[in-house]
C-alpha cells in the first residue's frame, strides 16, 4: 500500500509500535517474538471510517425497514434505551468482531448520552478508534432522552473531547458527530463547523443517504443536502460524511473542491433500500473515498471484505467491470481511510516509520485457491476467518484468530444478556 502498489517478499521489524524495517531478510534483535508468516498477506489494517458500535447490540432488531422508519421506530427508541452497562457491552462486542476481521482503526458515530462509557469499553480492546457524540437538538419526534438543547449538546462533546482526545497514547480521539441535516438545527451546525477549526476535530455525520432525506432538506432549506452542508462551513478536508448516494454532478464537484471526505457503505445503503452511491465519479473528480460497514442494525455485520467486495461489484453493474478495480478497493480501505482519520503519515501503509497497525491474511484457504493475484484475492474471495493476526500500536491484539486480551465467550454472553433488557426498555 505505497504510492507503487509494491508486492514486497520479505520480513517485517516492529520496534517500539513502529515499522522499523520492510523487505529482505532482517535477522531480529535478542528476545524478539517471531511470526512466520510465510505464505500470508501482510497489510495495513483496514480503517473503517463509518461505524455506530453502540448499535451492535440492535442487531436483527431493525430488519426490513426503510431508513427513516428504521431510524424512528427502532434505531432512536433503542439508543434512548441504551444504559452504560449495555453500551460496554456493545462497544466489546463489536471491537472483538472488528478486530478478528482485520479491521483496527473506526470512525464512529454513538448515541447521544453516555459516550464516556463507550471511550472506557474501547480503551482496554486495542482498536484505535475516533468516537463522536451523537449530536440532535432539532428532532421533535425523537424520544425524550435524544432531544438536546443545542448549546447543551455542544458542551457535553467538547467536555468529552477535553477528556478523551489523546488518550491511550493517541489511539483514542473525539469527532464532533451531528447526526445528520434532519434531526440537526441550523445554529447547531454552524456551532460544529466553528468548533471542528478551533478545536482541531474531525466532523462525523450522514448525509444524502437516501431520497426522503433529501427531500426533507430541500423542503425545509431550499437547497440540495450537499449545498446547504457546505453553505454551513461543513463540507471540507475536516468533514467526513457518510453514504452520499443522492448527490448530483453539482454537489459532487463541491465534494472535490471542498476536499471533504465521503464515506461509502455500500452494504448498509443495499440493506435499506437507499441506492448505490456514485463512487466512479467521485473518484474521478479527486473526491477522497473510504469505506465503513455502518452499523450492525442496518448491516448486521461489521465484514470490510464483504463492504470492498459490494464497492468492487457494484460500481461493476452501474459503470462496467473494472471501473472500480480491486487494488483500488484495498487502497480505499486502508490508505483512505487513515486520510479521511487525518492519520495518512501514520496508518494505512506497510512502510518504514509509520504506526505497526496491520494484519496477516492466509492466502491458503480452499475457497482462496490459486490466488494469482493478492488484491483480487482479498477482495473477491476472502472472509474475516483467514485474518490470522491483527496488529496495533505494535501489540498483538489478534493471534491465530482469537483475540489476546479479552475472552469472546463471556463477551457474547453479556452481550445477549444486555441486549434482551434493552429491546424490553425499548419496546417493553
Amino acid at each position: 500500500m505505497n504510492d507503487a502498489f509494491d508486492i514486497i517478499e520479505g520480513d517485517v521489524l516492529i520496534e517500539d509500535g513502529r515499522i522499523r524495517s520492510v523487505g529482505g531478510t532482517i535477522v531480529p534483535p535478542p528476545g524478539a517474538m517471531m511470526i512466520d508468516a510465510a505464505g500470508d498477506y501482510l497489510l495495513p489494517g483496514f480503517v473503517q471510517t463509518h461505524i455506530h458500535l453502540c448499535q451492535t447490540l440492535f442487531r436483527g432488531y431493525a430488519d426490513d425497514r426503510a431508513l427513516l422508519d428504521w431510524l424512528r421506530t427502532r434505531i432512536l427508541p433503542m439508543e434512548a434505551a441504551h444504559t452504560p452497562a449495555s453500551l460496554r457491552a456493545a462497544t466489546g462486542l463489536a471491537a472483538a468482531e472488528l478486530l478478528q476481521g482485520g479491521t483496527t482503526s473506526v470512525l464512529t458515530m454513538e448515541t447521544v448520552h453516555d459516550t464516556d462509557a463507550v471511550f472506557e469499553a474501547l480503551e482496554p480492546t486495542g482498536l484505535r478508534a475516533v468516537v463522536g457524540k451523537c449530536m440532535m437538538d432539532a428532532d421533535p419526534a425523537a424520544p425524550s432522552r435524544l432531544r438536546e438543547q443545542t448549546q447543551a449538546s455542544i458542551d457535553e462533546s467538547l467536555a468529552i473531547a477535553r477528556r478523551w482526545h489523546g488518550r491511550a497514547g493517541g489511539r483514542l480521539r473525539a469527532a464532533l458527530a451531528p447526526r445528520f441535516a434532519v434531526s440537526c438545527s441550523r445554529d447547531l451546525l454552524e456551532a460544529v463547523a466553528q468548533l471542528s477549526r478551533t478545536h482541531g476535530l474531525l466532523v462525523h455525520t450522514h448525509a444524502s443517504e437516501n431520497r426522503d432525506e433529501v427531500a426533507l432538506v430541500r423542503q425545509r432549506t431550499g437547497l440540495a443536502n450537499i449545498a446547504y452542508l457546505a453553505e454551513l462551513g461543513l463540507v471540507d478536508q475536516h468533514v467526513c460524511l457518510a453514504h452520499c448516494v443522492w448527490v448530483d454532478e453539482g454537489e459532487r464537484r463541491l465534494l472535490a473542491e471542498r476536499r471533504a471526505h465521503v464515506l461509502h457503505c455500500p452494504g448498509s445503503n443495499l440493506k435499506l433500500g437507499s441506492g448505490i452511491a456514485p463512487v466512479v465519479e467521485l473518484r474521478q473528480l479527486g473526491v477522497s473515498l473510504s469505506l465503513g460497514a455502518d452499523g450492525a442494525a442496518c448491516n448486521n455485520h461489521l465484514d470490510m471484505f464483504q463492504e470492498m467486495r459490494l464497492a468492487a461489484t457494484l460500481q461493476a453493474v452501474r459503470s462496467g467491470p473494472g471501473t472500480l478495480p480491486a487494488r483500488e478497493v484495498v487502497a480505499i480501505a486502508t490508505r483512505g481511510g487513515a486520510y479521511a482519520l487525518g492519520l495518512a503519515q501514520e496508518i494505512g501503509q506497510v512502510t518504514t516509520g509509520f504506526r505497526a497497525d496491520l494484519i496477516l491474511v492466509r492466502s491458503d484457504r480452499p475457497h482462496q485457491t490459486p490466488a494469482p493475484d493478492p488484491y483480487a484475492t482479498l477482495v473477491y474471495a476472502t472472509q474475516p476467518t483467514d485474518v490470522r493476526t491483527a496488529i496495533v500500536d505494535g501489540e498483538l491484539l489478534v493471534h491465530e484468530g482469537t483475540l489476546t486480551r479479552w475472552e469472546t465467550g463471556e463477551l457474547v454472553s453479556r452481550a445477549r444478556a444486555e441486549a434482551k433488557a434493552l429491546a424490553v426498555r425499548a419496546f417493553g
